[in-house]
């Protein structure tokens, strides 16, 4: 799919669900964001977006909305030591290596929402290779230590595909009333 044509794709619904657990005026870390679908969707809503993709050529139209940072996060180091966001979006990717610096970077009372091809694909389309494909149940692995608000694991038609998603929170620390997750 050309960088045009994934900058006109409508957000994922599942990050869009998933966004009224992100305050406005948050910082939010778009992981892979391609062309930016997910940037822009953040950046009208008034959040400050942190934007990485190794290609710098989609990059540079969010440049006006969003920090941008050109990184090769499978072959380099990772580009954001020590810095924490109140919502990682990672939708359409998967790098095993990366997990533990995905799940760092999401701060205390922070969310993690994460949408990406699952085992079965490969009988419908791109990708089909097994390393790019979640094996069921993996998203809950990775995110076991943070609070599951939601996650599914199946199929999607319009494309066709599959898919693991979730939604987890990085609970702050104990405070006087429970924190409260819209569903």
């Amino acid at each position: 799919m050309s960088g045009t044509a994934h900058a006109a794709l409508a957000p994922s619904p599942w990050v869009q669900r998933w966004s009224r657990l992100v305050p406005a005026g948050s910082r939010v870390l778009d992981l892979a964001c391609g062309s930016g679908r997910h940037v822009r969707w953040f950046a009208g809503r008034g959040d400050r977006v942190t934007a990485v993709d190794r290609d710098a050529a989609a990059l540079g139209p969010l440049a006006a909305i969003a920090e941008t940072l050109a990184a090769d996060i499978e072959n380099g180091p990772w580009p954001l030591p020590g810095r924490r966001f109140d919502a990682v979006i990672v939708t359409n990717y998967l790098w095993r290596p990366l997990w533990p610096d995905i799940l760092s970077s999401v701060d205390d009372g922070g969310v993690l929402v994460a949408e990406t091809f699952a085992q079965g694909n490969e009988t419908v389309g791109r990708p089909s290779n097994p390393d790019f494909l979640l094996r069921p149940g993996e998203l809950l692995e990775v995110v076991r230590g943070l609070r599951v608000i939601g996650y599914e694991d199946g199929f999607l038609e319009g494309p066709e595909r599959f898919v693991q998603r979730v939604a987890a929170v990085r609970e702050a620390p104990r405070s006087a009333a429970p924190a409260r997750y819209p569903l």
